[in-house]
């Protein structure tokens, strides 16, 4: 699968952008400000129907215009598919593939799989969990529908519990028997969840623990804890000793939506004890590990995004990357880079064939 063809109108700066690419490597070169990133952010929309960095969609729309289309042309099994998404100010987003219009957004998610490498991934290790949990939700509804589907129901549920025990905390009141018939669907939804995230890390942890040892040629003992909210009990019984603070609070504080990820390297705090190397590192071979397991998961190399990767890593584990990015094991690579030189002058060094694309202002030109 590959990305043949992109066509922009009034995204972000661009008025107007159409190219077509490599079946490998692409490059979006140019200084900084003038649209590389945001041609990555197109190429994520294509792929999960919203933005990689900001969840309002009409943010999206260049500035004074009235409306942003996108469309992108792929390669899947020797098959061309068009995929459209078009938004107007105020209105409902349009997504269709083939010109059929989807019902649910959630039918398109995993049918066009792409991992994105971004300075932004240090908010993995630096904000709050609910970015840890989106990472490791965006990887299992990739390839899993039951879980994206049962995710989407629990969240559901979640928000009108809530509205009940704000309710509850704004009268004065208590009806057991009204908040009884939301912890039951909770219950049912969130356990699912919970189960395929455990099951989904035991199985994504070696990937990530070799991509680290290959990455930073270290023999240091990193890994992923998952923490469960609920602790020792099951969630009914959980939901129930949580009921006073609940109560107190306005809201649910255990389940599914409060649990985390802790990152451990040598066993101890990655954000407190790690060097920049080793976060940079530990964070890339989380992206790539992602990269494998949709590959397994699906029997398809995921679109690869690689965005001002060059600047976040020296150049020997730049060097490193691109030389295993351009091997057989990964498809198709979109790289941005402030310094056409500096790319051209690695992919040339290692006899890279590559498309390489001078972005100016919201234009572009090949180089």
């Amino acid at each position: 699968m590959y990305l043949k063809q992109l066509s922009l109108i009034n995204f972000k700066n661009y008025e107007e952008f159409e190219a077509q690419f490599s079946e490998k490597i692409n490059c979006f070169v140019g200084n900084n400000g003038m649209g590389k990133t945001n041609l990555l952010d197109a190429i994520h929309y294509l792929s999960f129907c919203k933005s990689f960095f900001n969840s309002i969609d009409s943010h999206n729309i260049k500035h004074n215009e009235a409306f942003f289309v996108l469309q992108g042309w792929f390669n899947k099994l020797d098959d061309e598919v068009e995929v459209y998404c078009g938004l107007k100010r105020n209105q409902k987003k349009i997504f269709k593939k083939n010109k059929k219009e989807y019902e649910r957004l959630s039918e398109h998610i995993g049918q066009f799989p792409l991992v994105m490498i971004s300075p932004s991934d240090a908010d993995l290790i630096n904000e709050s969990s609910e970015v840890r949990r989106r990472f490791l939700d965006g990887i299992i509804a990739q390839y899993d529908k039951l879980y994206l589907d049962k995710l989407i129901h629990y969240n559901h549920i979640l928000k009108q519990r809530n509205a009940l025990l704000k309710h509850f905390y704004e009268t004065r009141s208590f009806d057991s028997e009204s908040l009884d018939i939301w912890d039951e669907q909770l219950i049912a939804y969130g356990q699912i969840v919970l189960e395929i995230r455990v099951h989904f890390l035991k199985q994504f942890i070696p990937l990530f623990s070799s991509y680290y040892h290959f990455i930073s040629d270290s023999k240091e003992k990193v890994a992923l804890h998952y923490q469960n909210s609920l602790g020792e009990n099951n969630f009914k019984t959980a939901l129930a000793n949580a009921l006073p603070r609940d109560r107190a609070v306005g809201y649910t504080t255990v389940g599914p939506h409060k649990d985390d990820l802790e990152f451990t390297i040598t066993n101890f705090s990655l954000k407190k004890f790690a060097s920049q190397g080793q976060q940079k590192s530990y964070l890339l071979a989380l992206k790539l590990a992602q990269f494998e397991f949709i590959k397994e998961q699906k029997n398809t190399k995921p679109l690869l995004l690689l965005d001002d990767i060059y600047d976040k890593l020296d150049e020997q584990r730049f060097t490193k990357l691109l030389d295993l990015v351009s091997g057989e094991n990964f498809g198709q690579v979109f790289i941005t880079d402030t310094h056409p030189e500096r790319i051209q002058i690695l992919l040339n060094k290692k006899q890279i064939e590559a498309k390489i694309f001078l972005v100016e202002d919201g234009k572009r030109k090949l180089l």
